[in-house]
Parts: structure tokens; sequence; C-alpha cells
């Protein structure tokens, strides 16, 4: 399955684009649409520079590509496409280690939707605090996976 523009409109929405790059609120380098890696897999770092748009959108792409992987991977529950593309937002955010030790994962393997879309909420910290924007995130993706 490959992420909707539904899903790829969250991510940039929440994401946001700089083409410079800055400290994510867990302070790690971060460049373009949330993108903590270059296309050759090496990490961004502060000295990186500037990109384009049209890098940033091929970075987000490229990006999409290993996080649609993983919970392609992860999750074995059958999946409607605004389930598969909070998913992947929830992962290009959190990484596919957070997906992967989730109770989120667990409840859906387990088929309980329900149960599995009132996770995500619980996810709306970063450097220890709880930042607005993520729960404003996680909510948005919960009403996608629940739509």
């Amino acid at each position: 399955m490959r992420t909707g523009q539904a899903g790829i409109e969250l991510i940039k929405s929440f994401e946001g684009f700089s083409s410079t790059p800055y400290l994510c609120p867990a302070d790690v380098p971060t460049i373009g649409y949330g993108n903590t890696r270059r296309i050759d897999g090496s990490s961004v770092t502060m000295d990186d520079e500037s990109i384009s748009e049209e890098d940033g959108e091929a970075l987000l792409a490229h990006g999409l590509l290993s996080f649609e992987r993983s919970v392609d991977k992860l999750i074995t529950a059958e999946l409607t496409q605004g389930m598969f593309d909070a998913l992947v937002s929830f992962t290009y955010n959190l990484g596919s280690g957070n997906l992967q030790a989730s109770t989120l994962r667990m409840k859906l393997n387990r088929g309980d939707y329900e149960d599995a879309a009132g996770e995500f909420p619980k996810w709306r910290k970063a450097g220890g605090r709880v930042l607005a924007g993520l729960v404003r995130r996680r909510a948005a993706e919960q009403a996608l996976f629940v739509s």
C-alpha cells in the first residue's frame, strides 16, 4: 500500500517545510518536511546547505517509502487507506521502533481497531514534554484512522 494524498497532506501540514536545518523538539537536526536523513541515508546536520522545496518533496517521498515498508511489515491487520495513512504519519513522526513497540500495534494486530485508535493520543510528548502540536497531530491521525 502507498500513502494517499490525505496522509501526505497531514504529514506536510504538521511537519511544515524548512529549507534550512533546524533542531526539532527532540533536539535532532532536521530539514525539509521533518527529515532527519538525507536521500543517501546519512544524518542531517546543522551544517547542511539549504534545500529547495522541490528537494524537500523528494526527501519526503523517499522517506515515505521506508515508513510505508515498516507499516506493511509490522501491521498484519487489514487496513483501510485512512488507517494506513494515519500509521505512516505516526511512524514518520515517531520512527519505526516506536510503532513496533507500541500498544497501538499490538491492539491493531489483534483486530481491536477501536482500542488501537484510542492509543494515538498517548503519543504526545517530545523531549519529555507534552507538546500542543503533537496533541493536535495525534488527534488528526486518529480522525484519519477512523475515517
